[in-house]
């Protein structure tokens, strides 16, 4: 049987990634280098060495940026300490939090205030999860594992609501709510859907194609959430074999052994340019032949944050 590519539609840049990555990139061209950024703006590897090489300096806590200098908080979102802490610092900011982040920081805020207990399905220590626990500590509990919804006490089981991060695997956060559903009948759910789109077309696709493919490469970081999830959901959903890379020259030739179809995707912040070097890398092993699976048409785009949309206040 002829060696072919599966290439997955949609994959890679999701519209709150794109509005990250352009903020950095032009906070640069108005305001000049070096632009600050607390922590990854993106979990991608390459998108961060690129802007590190036009001048934005990478830190992990605002007290790494010097005071009054310009500050461009991640797309996964920031607590109201963070904020604070800027502030005190004198720090000019620009907030990339992704807007469907946001959402989730501001229906954790809601329930808050109607003193509910609120559950967050999400992985301990992921930036987003930190930011959206810190919009209101004394109501959230994280929920990660099957362990976790067992120590999960509530006040009131009667004013309960789960939340989520917003890239997690979609089938199994749906077993954790059920989990959750076990303990707390009237457990509430968010107002809309916290998966995001993006999160929840990729694994989509990866799902549709996975059954026909022997091996599925996941283009991606370690340290991305949603990526990781693909290369799950491609296992879960059949696929013989999956791995993330970073880059084309990671894939080891042996993979390929036996390998008929080949699978390609990528996570919501890798720019395409690195799928588009892994389809030359499998080209020039005989998969030559590319069929894109398209299961969604994504056609969002967010507007950037206010302060590049003006001339920034001082």
């Amino acid at each position: 049987m002829d060696k072919r590519v599966l290439l997955a539609k949609p994959r890679g840049y999701c519209a709150g990634v794109d509005r990250a990555v352009v903020t950095v990139e032009k906070a640069l061209e108005q305001y000049g280098a070096p632009v600050y950024v607390r922590k990854e703006i993106v979990h991608n590897k390459h998108v961060v060495e690129t802007l590190s090489r036009r001048g934005a300096i990478f830190v992990n806590e605002t007290d790494e940026v010097p005071e009054g200098a310009l500050v461009v908080f991640s797309a996964h979102g920031v607590s109201p300490m963070v904020h604070q802490e800027a502030a005190d610092r004198q720090l000019r900011t620009i907030d990339a939090t992704c807007p469907l982040v946001t959402k989730v920081h501001n229906e954790a805020k809601r329930f808050a205030r109607e003193d509910y207990d609120i559950l967050l399905i999400g992985h301990e220590g992921h930036e987003e999860v930190e930011g959206t626990a810190g919009e209101a500590p004394e109501h959230i509990q994280l929920v990660d594992t099957a362990q976790d919804v067992d120590k999960v006490v509530v006040r009131d089981p009667s004013k309960v609501v789960w939340l989520s991060q917003t890239t997690l695997s979609v089938d199994e956060t749906m077993i954790r709510v059920r989990q959750l559903q076990e303990r707390f009948p009237d457990l509430q759910e968010p107002p809309s859907d916290d998966i995001c789109y993006a999160t929840s077309n990729r694994q989509t696709a990866v799902k549709t194609m996975a059954p026909e493919c022997d091996l599925v490469l996941v283009v991606g970081s370690k340290n991305s959430s949603n990526s990781v999830r693909l290369v799950e959901v491609a296992l879960q959903a059949g696929a013989r074999a999956s791995y993330l890379v970073d880059y084309a020259n990671e894939v080891d030739p042996a993979w390929l052994e036996g390998v008929t179809t080949v699978g390609v995707t990528s996570g919501a912040s890798v720019p395409d340019i690195l799928v588009m070097e892994l389809l030359e890398f499998l080209a020039g092993h005989g998969y030559g032949d590319v069929e894109e699976i398209t299961t969604a048409n994504e056609k969002i785009a967010f507007a950037l944050p206010r302060e590049l949309r003006k001339d920034m206040v001082r």
